[in-house]
């Protein structure tokens, strides 16, 4: 009997009955018989390893079948565990089928050649306990007789505990261990929430200044109400110029930051990272309940995969990801309350589902597409056989469900259609998305073909990020023969073999995971596809935060394909290994990304690697380095950008700026008319060639350029401001009044505005009315030094020099660097004849500024009036 323990099956065996088994396994047709002859030949491998995967799939089998096969698996599970040592088990097994068949000479003959195995290692007492113990284990609850001497007798194999059999699928096994619910929840949060925790340092970047810092919605500076009439940038919907994005919900959450921070980014990047970690915890429940699993394994590992995948960098690290972030818990909440609704049919559980999707919807557009993925789920999870739409047609639960949530989809686009007023869709420029203006049919799919291709490539190996890949970063493609062509071409093949597997494909296991991963692959995408309407984007990492749920569902689902492959512990470790790599670089550079997303410089020149081609990337460049002052980096960058695009009207307009401030006026004045000419309705170009044709004294034309922008935007503050200014310089004061009033009226805060009103109205003789102004704007602005001053000086020259004192010290209050406050109010206290002051003012100036030349003579003036007086 040595010799069962010791014989081992040859390789040409062994390799004939894997190849068999798992072709059955792949087709979903693995039969006892097979399964066995596979399980026998492991235990009778060399390697361990082999032999455990053996006793793996016997104690599968023994579960079920006939008293012959239960007999058979039994026995073969003494052997395999004798051969690994487990000689309690062994002992178990052995005992167990005598029990039986106390008459069997065959398992008596193993169970004794066990024993003295064990005598020779010092093991008996210990496995002959443990042994005992596993069959009464095993025997504890069959049907069983009791002898009059109180013994339990086993009648027969079925007698043992058995379950519906199934072929066994060991794959899972091997990729990861089943862990609770509850803890796979605790690692997957702490494990979102440590990879994305170093976006907490970001600042507003990129699209957050817009929509946060420059929109008052946010800010909380409009009625509460106006949010669900404007887009996610602060403007009506019903304005020409709206994006059309309807995002109140995201907006209320900045609101609320707002409220309790301020425009202090850190609040704001810590909420961002909160809600991610808590979709990605939902991800885990969300993904155990559509593979049907109580304790996570592969849901455990597609849930950790989509919490580190770098293209939720964007959605994380940049604040407006937040409709994203939101959207995306929505989303999961609005699937996992229709599978309760499945599970127990309670219409509250449905309910609350359609709730969670119009919330998804209010946070993000991009949410009401979670009706197409209940439906896709609703159909797998219903339907065993082939999916067609015969199949479904036939069940009326199915349809009754597809009606209600038909009913809540269109009620939720007839609000939103209603919200956006009849101004239609947005109004793009082709430079936010090229190819959708492309005369020709061919150039429009080809491109956006390829678009889809780029976007699939970002879900398979996201190295390529960019925060803008607009303006030529991707060139159109023409013609069909164009070797990019062949990547579009390569990304359908798979897709439409994905999909036909999905529908044909013999395993219902097979049929459901890629359903249901291409379903959230594809599904939320469908609204950045330019099918149904214009976006105003090429590619965009955001789009893809809920389609990396899918491709996470099939990637893991591979994984677990590979096992066929990898079925040996031996060599499991590559792919496990593998997938560990996934994981490590998608987190590594997912915590990289981060950084780039802290601060724009940073940002912008990470664009500039990956879209090198793209003119907006220079164009940010050179607005950020004109920000810190790097004029020379800026004109270089704004001419760049010109170079790519020759019709980039933004670049134009912000390099005029700077040969202004150069003093070229001329060459400003070239760019700025080439911008108009490119847009006749740019606004903002038509006051800066107003300001530069000032400068250059074409006060006439000034004037119309001015006069143009205020046809264009009605509301423009700053330009009533700027013409305001021409009118002061023509000496037309009554209209230089009424466009500094307008500029106040519409931005009370213009201090500009303000200041050039009193002082123009204080030169002219109005000294009443300039001080009744000064107050009517120190009233909506107390904490502003320069209306302070301004109202000092009005006051001095009327000798009030106590009001004029308590405003110079106010101003200076609030603005202590100031050598001209400090010089000002010397010059009070020198009318004023404290003549200690005044010195003491004039000296505080010159500290502040040596070279003060007022500071200096009135200082001079004052000692001599000093020593007259003295020699008097």
């Amino acid at each position: 009997m040595d010799d069962v323990l010791d014989e081992s099956v040859s390789e040409e065996d062994l390799r004939k009955f894997e190849r068999r088994y798992h072709d059955s396994l792949a087709q979903g047709t693995v039969t006892h018989g097979t399964q066995f002859e596979y399980a026998w030949c492991l235990i009778r491998s060399k390697y361990q390893t082999d032999i455990k995967r053996g006793i793996f799939l016997l104690e599968d089998l023994s579960k079920g079948g006939n008293d012959a096969g239960r007999r058979d698996c039994i026995y073969y599970l003494a052997i395999g565990n004798a051969k690994i040592k487990e000689y309690s088990k062994a002992l178990g097994y052995t005992k167990v089928l005598l029990q039986v068949e106390p008459g069997n000479r065959q398992v008596q003959t193993l169970k004794n050649t066990i024993e003295k195995r064990m005598e020779r290692e010092g093991l008996k007492g210990m496995a002959i306990i443990g042994g005992a113990a596993l069959a009464l284990a095993m025997t504890k609850t069959a049907t069983k007789e009791v002898s009059e001497n109180g013994a339990v007798k086993v009648n027969s194999y079925r007698d043992f505990p058995s379950t519906n059999h199934k072929p066994a699928a060991a794959q899972p096994l091997f990729i990861c261990p089943e862990i609770s619910l509850m803890m796979g929840c605790v690692i997957i949060f702490i494990l979102a929430s440590v990879c994305y925790v170093n976006s907490v340092n970001g600042s507003f970047v990129f699209d957050d200044t817009e929509a946060i810092v420059n929109n008052d919605d946010a800010k909380g500076k409009t009625p509460l109400n106006e949010i669900f009439f404007n887009d996610f940038w602060g403007t009506s919907l019903n304005h020409k110029s709206s994006h059309k994005s309807y995002r109140p919900l995201t907006i209320l959450s900045f609101r609320l930051n707002y409220i309790f921070n301020g425009l202090d980014p850190r609040p704001f990047h810590l909420t961002n990272l909160l809600l991610h970690s808590i979709c990605c915890t939902l991800s885990l429940v969300i993904f155990s309940t559509l593979l049907g699993e109580t304790r996570p394994r592969l849901s455990f590992i597609t849930a950790v995969i989509f919490s580190v995948h770098p293209v939720h960098s964007e959605a994380v690290s940049g604040i407006v990801g937040r409709a994203d972030l939101l959207c995306g818990i929505f989303y999961f909440l609005s699937i996992y309350f229709y599978a309760r609704h499945l599970n127990g049919g309670s219409s509250t559980s449905f309910a609350i589902s359609m709730a969670s999707c119009a919330i998804a919807m209010f946070c993000k557009e991009q949410g009401i597409t979670v009706l197409g993925v209940l439906a896709v789920y609703d159909v797998t999870r219903s339907l065993t056989g082939t999916l067609n739409f015969t199949n479904v047609m036939k069940r009326k639960d199915i349809l009754q469900r597809f009606s209600m949530m038909a009913v809540v989809g269109v009620a939720l686009l007839y609000v939103r259609l209603s919200v956006m007023g009849s101004s239609g869709a947005p109004a793009f420029q082709r430079v936010d998305n090229p190819a959708s203006f492309a005369d020709s049919l061919m150039t429009r799919t080809l491109s956006y073909n390829y678009v889809y291709s780029i976007h699939a490539l970002l879900l398979l190996w996201p190295h390529w990020l960019c925060f803008d890949w607009s303006m030529g970063c991707i060139p159109l493609i023409h013609q069909v023969m164009d070797p990019r062509n062949l990547g579009s071409l390569f990304f359908w093949i798979v897709m439409f073999s994905a999909i036909f597997k999905a529908l044909f494909s013999p395993s219902l296991r097979q049929r459901k995971y890629l359903t249901l991963g291409l379903a959230l692959m594809a599904v939320p995408f469908l609204p950045a596809t330019n099918i149904f309407f214009r976006v105003g984007f090429v590619v965009a990492e955001r789009v893809l935060f809920m389609p990396v749920a899918g491709y996470c569902l099939v990637v893991v689902y591979g994984a677990e394909k590979l096992n066929v492959f990898f079925f040996r512990h031996y060599k499991l470790w590559i792919l496990r290994c593998c997938l560990l790599a996934v994981v490590m670089t998608f987190g590594l550079k997912s915590f990289r990304r981060n950084l780039d997303w802290q601060d724009e410089g940073r940002l912008f020149l990470s664009g500039l690697a990956v879209c090198p081609l793209n003119a907006k990337v220079h164009y940010n460049i050179g607005k950020n380095a004109a920000d810190r002052g790097l004029r020379d980096v800026a004109i270089d960058r704004y001419e760049k950008a010109l170079e790519l695009n020759p019709d980039y009207d933004q670049a134009m307009n912000n390099l005029a700026n700077l040969l202004k401030d150069l003093g070229r006026f001329q060459s400003a004045e070239d760019w700025l008319i080439k911008a108009i000419n490119v847009r006749p309705d740019f606004a903002a170009a038509w006051m800066n060639l107003g300001i530069v044709q000032a400068l250059l004294r074409k006060h006439k034309d000034a004037r119309m350029s001015y006069l143009t922008a205020l046809s264009h935007r009605r509301k423009y503050p700053d330009c009533y401001y700027n013409l305001g200014n021409l009118y002061l310089e023509l000496e037309r004061f009554r209209e230089a009044e009424e466009a500094f009033r307008n500029a106040t009226l519409l931005q009370p805060t213009h201090v500009l505005a303000w200041t050039n009103l009193i002082v123009m109205l204080d030169n002219t003789g109005q000294s009443q009315r300039s001080e009744s102004t000064a107050l009517e704007a120190l009233a909506l602005l107390p904490n502003e030094a320069n209306l302070h001053f301004s109202l000092a000086g009005i006051l001095g020259k009327q000798s009030q020099f106590k009001e004029s004192e308590f405003h110079f010290l106010s101003a200076i209050r609030l603005n202590p660097h100031s050598p001209i406050y400090h010089t000002n109010l010397g010059v009070l206290y020198h009318r004023w004849k404290k003549f200690q002051q005044a010195e003491q003012s004039y000296q505080r100036a010159l500290t502040l500024d040596p070279t003060w030349k007022s500071a200096t003579e009135n200082l001079k003036l004052l000692q001599k009036a000093k020593h007259n007086q003295f020699a008097s």
